[in-house]
């Protein structure tokens, strides 16, 4: 299962738990929750259709070792 599986996941989870909270200042935080996660799949989703390569940054000791 990728991010974004796992995200939207969580966040149909947070919606139900929402859906069925009695308390609405718990309901409104578990909807937030929600749309936070669903942002998270979004991010995830975009990440994932990019190509990057993580370089760690050139540090004093890494300058070393190349040299």
């Amino acid at each position: 299962m990728t991010f974004t599986e796992q995200y939207r996941s969580l966040a149909a989870q947070f919606m139900a738990r929402a859906r069925s909270e009695q308390n609405p200042k718990l309901r409104s935080e578990w909807d937030f929750l929600a749309v936070c996660y669903m942002r998270l799949a979004d991010q995830a989703e975009r990440n994932g259709q990019t190509d990057v390569v993580y370089e760690p940054p050139l540090t004093d000791s890494n300058v070393d070792k190349q040299a």
